[in-house]
């Protein structure tokens, strides 16, 4: 029996660390958001898939208890899946090679969600997991200022062609690292809340904290931040400090005893990462960014992105028609790009491949009905962060269900102007997001 427990405990070791070597890959070949990129992402998640499979099957494993407590949200995502194959296989969709593209991206998100539930079911495995999540980001964010700042301007093994000058990391645009950096830093401002011990707040206790073995997640996020704010995304930075508020409200009110300590540990988080530290980064252009913010059709003399708010408003409404067209069944998963010119307007000179707005593209793509299943989702696993968030008796469960709330907030706020989901980097690490508030809840505490 010992040597079996053993023999179970290495095989989830060996998948445990597949996985988080894939979150590190995925996000290097710009974002995965490229055909062969993206084509690896579902190859890579298909064969953990089918080594836990035969596992299982050998093993008579049990499903964990976050496993066995989500099946709503895992028949959501499997209902929606099944939404896509009727628009492929019944002629539904306007974009049949992207919708079945999307069906078996969308399935290999499901069983990426299935994996991380059943594999990654003790503390010291959610570590590993949130740990690699975090060492992606600070890597990504590192990576990107570094080329901003030196001149370099490499992204993946080429020179970058756009957005010279902002932190990109080895994505394209920085609106996708903006997107991964807000769910990175949740991940570590989590794992720092989680970590934290129950001493009184006193000066030795703020000095061990911020000099402990803690600093490494602390110089982490300050990296993290840096990077974000080297962007110069304005909602990725808005939706990062408005979901650390946010969630931190949440938590002052729900815990009262632990508003001192919060407001402490957060204020830390938005005064000496976000203001101070950023200050030498370049903190003084985001800021004119989001002062300029033109929402009329005003032109800026020189600025040749000033009037991007309004041509991305311009298209939204444009592809509003589309809504009403598609309310039904959809045009079919990934027809965006496809069908958007046939509405588009004669000022909208630009290709767009997405509708800059998640929720609207959602609408159109997957239907009324596809995106109301996605919402369930969102909202299931949402509460049970919520619920994770709240727990009075366990410091490391209210921390795991602050990086599922935050992040989940963020990437929220951030749909409203951009397509982060529709990047596989991001939308795979959402995923793995969106599990934390279950395994928050109900994991084991045994290593």
């Amino acid at each position: 029996m010992d040597t079996q427990i053993s023999y179970r405990r290495k095989s989830h070791q060996d998948l445990q660390i597949a996985i988080c070597c894939a979150l590190i890959w995925i996000p290097l070949p710009l974002g995965s958001n490229r055909p062969w990129s993206t084509g690896l992402v579902i190859a890579i998640i298909s064969a953990i898939g089918f080594v836990w499979a035969i596992r299982r099957w050998k093993q008579a494993t049990k499903n964990s208890a976050a496993l066995t407590k989500a099946k709503p949200a895992i028949l959501a995502l499997v209902t929606a899946q099944l939404l896509v194959a009727v628009q492929y296989f019944g002629g539904l969709s306007l974009a049949p090679s992207e919708t079945f593209n999307h069906l078996l991206l969308g399935s290999a998100y499901t069983l990426l969600f299935v994996l991380v539930l059943d594999l990654f079911t003790t503390r010291k495995s959610i570590n590993l997991l949130l740990g690699t999540v975090v060492i992606s980001g600070t890597f990504q964010a590192f990576y990107g200022s570094t080329m901003a700042l030196s001149g370099l301007e490499w992204s993946f093994f080429a020179t970058k062609e756009y957005m010279q000058g902002l932190a990109t990391g080895t994505f394209v645009n920085r609106n996708h690292l903006a997107g991964y950096l807000e769910i990175t830093a949740a991940c570590g401002i989590g794992l720092l809340l989680a970590l934290r011990d129950h001493r009184t707040l006193s000066l030795k206790s703020i000095i061990d904290w911020i000099s402990g073995p803690k600093a490494l997640i602390r110089i982490a996020l300050a990296i993290m931040v840096i990077g974000l704010v080297m962007t110069r995304s304005r909602m990725g930075n808005v939706a990062f400090v408005a979901s650390m508020i946010f969630t931190g409200g949440i938590l002052a009110i729900g815990i009262p005893k632990l508003r001192l300590k919060l407001l402490v540990i957060l204020t830390s988080l938005l005064i000496i990462d976000f203001l101070i530290v950023t200050q030498y980064f370049g903190l003084d252009e985001l800021q004119a960014r989001l002062a300029n913010t033109q929402f009329d059709d005003k032109i800026i003399a020189g600025e040749v992105l000033a009037k991007q708010n309004v041509i991305r408003d311009d298209v939204i409404g444009y592809a509003s028609v589309l809504l009403k067209k598609h309310a039904l069944s959809g045009s079919g998963a990934g027809s965006f790009e496809v069908i958007f010119p046939s509405v588009a307007g004669p000022n909208i000179t630009r290709h767009f491949t997405h509708a800059h707005n998640d929720y609207m593209q959602f609408a159109i793509e997957y239907g009324v009905l596809g995106a109301a299943i996605f919402m369930c989702f969102f909202l299931f696993t949402f509460y049970h962060g919520i619920r994770a968030l709240l727990l009075t008796n366990s410091s490391y469960r209210s921390g795991i269900g602050f990086a599922c709330v935050m992040g989940m907030t963020a990437i929220a706020i951030h749909s409203f102007a951009d397509f982060n989901l529709q990047i596989p980097a991001n939308a795979a690490t959402f995923t793995v997001l969106s599990t934390l508030g279950l395994l928050a809840r109900f994991h084991t505490r045994q290593d």
